[in-house]
């Protein structure tokens, strides 16, 4: 497990993220797209009313889909120029991120700092130059870490959207759900199957931010 959190460690390449955000598809799909509307909208009023926007990304077990959109959420939005939005991502329960995310957006262009070691680490993702680090591990979606009221709550998966109908302090709630990439896990296609569900959900999140400012 060491040697495998530390080859996480490299430096910001810009020159990849930079391709890698240029390369988004943004052309989203019609039923996509009315999907991704009201978060839109809910990410407006607040920017509108100069108000915290508070997304919380919610998957079963916190360990892929809700990372990447955590993620992906943040960047597109100080991409934006949003100074007000603050992102978290929790699950039904917690495990551990799982290492092919880490993998999969260090080779997007961000770093991925392991911050410590043990059965759930936690890391520290940088991704713009001069923008403190994004801190991702899994953890409950009430965990004291992510917000308790007036926030979006960004149901990932349909298993977190069909067992939690109400999840406590959530101001609205937007079912964005996403294929799971662990269906590919330990085949051949593992690497590409996670790259496309990166890069799926970060166009989705960079189409939200830009629609928002308008």
């Amino acid at each position: 497990m060491r040697t495998r959190l530390w080859l996480l460690l490299k430096e910001i390449d810009a020159m990849t993220l930079n391709e890698t955000i240029d390369n988004l598809d943004l052309n989203i799909p019609k039923e996509r797209e009315i999907l991704l509307r009201p978060l839109i909208e809910f990410i407006k009023e607040k920017r509108k009313a100069n108000l915290p926007c508070r997304l919380n990304f919610i998957c079963t077990h916190n360990s892929r889909r809700s990372h990447l959109s955590q993620i992906w959420a943040h960047v597109a939005a100080l991409y934006h120029d949003f100074t007000n939005v603050d992102c978290y991502s929790g699950g039904t329960e917690a495990t551990a991120m799982f290492p092919m995310i880490g993998e999969t957006l260090v080779g997007q262009g961000l770093q991925v700092i392991p911050l410590s070691e043990g059965e759930n680490p936690v890391y520290a993702i940088k991704h713009f130059q001069g923008q403190p680090p994004i801190i991702a591990f899994s953890k409950k979606y009430d965990h004291p870490f992510n917000p308790d009221a007036d926030f979006g709550a960004v149901m990932t998966c349909d298993h977190a959207d069909q067992n939690c109908p109400f999840i406590p302090g959530a101001k609205n709630r937007f079912p964005l759900r996403y294929e799971d990439p662990k269906s590919f896990d330990n085949t051949d296609i593992q690497k590409e199957k996670y790259l496309e569900r990166s890069c799926q959900i970060a166009s989705e999140m960079f189409f939200v931010f830009r629609a928002a400012r308008s």
